[in-house]
């Protein structure tokens, strides 16, 4: 039988994958701006090679792209017709991908901020409900290990996720979305929030996007600390520079169409997963920006990949590539 995502998270550390949106943005398959996950049914033969370069990166789970593959959302660019078809092929491709993999892949249903939840608007409440239970009725169908609800600013929003989660039986990682104002829009602290989100029942509580790991980590020991330590924990930070004034790359006059100038570099993010690992994270993914090289990184780092390369030397002392060249003048 095999082992769902708790089982493995309680023998050790578990490795989500990276960026999707911003990648197939780049790539040229998503339009910058309202970033819907029209590539699963655009460009499926794109999404599925980014899966699989996660996958060979050393990834232990897939997440399914229908990250705004909500009916309201849709709506902005006239395809809330095809909601359900997003969410069904998105979960299609991402199995599919995850089936190919020589070792056990799990595939995570992803849900999202919906942009349309008001504190004081209980209409608001329950249309939020609405579109994420089409979401997960959909995914579950097509069959997924659990269930990723992320990116949320408002912990009440956050809270109907959980819900409806719980409603279909399957695990439940909700993590919260830390804008500059590290708070939630309540005023929620972010050990707050993780206690009120471990209350709730989620199995898997902690924070994804907008902040790089330099920023993310004093909001992540905050979290652990405010949990018991039987809670799991997760984060994903972007692989994006911020800044002391504005840690939020969403904020930077760089988003989203020079990203270029603030990537970090690989190495960044395999120290952040070693941080991570110490902290007592043990979902340790990304998110923006996050490209295999990053992950593989993380992976390495972790001992999920060798870190070993191959020895190569050329046999006549001279040097065959500038790689060589430049270090043989340093010696």
């Amino acid at each position: 039988m095999s082992e769902g995502i708790l089982q493995r998270l309680s023998e050790g550390v578990v490795l989500g994958d990276g960026g999707y949106l911003l990648e197939l943005e780049r790539r040229g398959y998503v339009q910058a701006g309202p970033f819907v996950p029209e590539a699963s049914i655009t460009h499926p033969e794109a999404l599925a090679g980014l899966h699989r370069e996660f996958v060979g990166a050393g990834v232990d789970v897939l997440q399914t792209l229908t990250f705004y593959a909500s009916e309201d959302k849709l709506a902005t660019v006239g395809l809330e017709g095809r909601v359900d078809d997003m969410n069904r092929e998105a979960t299609r491709i991402a199995r599919g991908v995850a089936g190919e993999a020589e070792r056990e892949v799990l595939v995570a249903g992803n849900l999202s901020c919906a942009w349309v939840y008001q504190p004081e608007d209980p209409e608001t409440h329950r249309r939020t409900r609405e579109l994420f239970d089409r979401q997960l009725d959909v995914m579950t169908g097509e069959g997924v290990d659990f269930v990723v609800a992320e990116t949320f600013n408002w912990l009440g929003e956050a809270i109907i996720a959980v819900k409806a989660i719980k409603a279909t039986g399957l695990p439940a990682m909700v993590t919260m979305g830390p804008d500059n104002n590290p708070d939630s829009f309540e005023g929620y602290s972010p050990g707050e929030q993780a206690k009120r989100l471990a209350d709730a029942g989620v199995d898997i509580v902690g924070a994804n996007c907008f902040r790089s790991p330099q920023y993310m980590l004093p909001i992540m020991e905050e979290m652990r600390a405010a949990v018991p330590d039987t809670v799991h924990m997760a984060a994903q930070p972007v692989a994006f520079h911020g800044t002391v004034e504005q840690p939020n790359f969403v904020s930077l006059p760089e988003f989203p169409y020079e990203l270029e100038k603030i990537t970090l570099p690989r190495a960044t993010m395999g120290e952040f997963a070693l941080r991570a690992s110490d902290l007592g994270y043990n979902y340790i993914g990304s998110c923006c920006g996050s490209v295999a090289a990053h992950v593989r990184e993380m992976a390495r780092a972790l001992g999920k990949t060798p870190s070993d390369e191959r020895e190569w030397r050329t046999s006549t002392g001279k040097a065959q590539s500038g790689y060589e060249l430049h270090r043989m003048k340093n010696q």
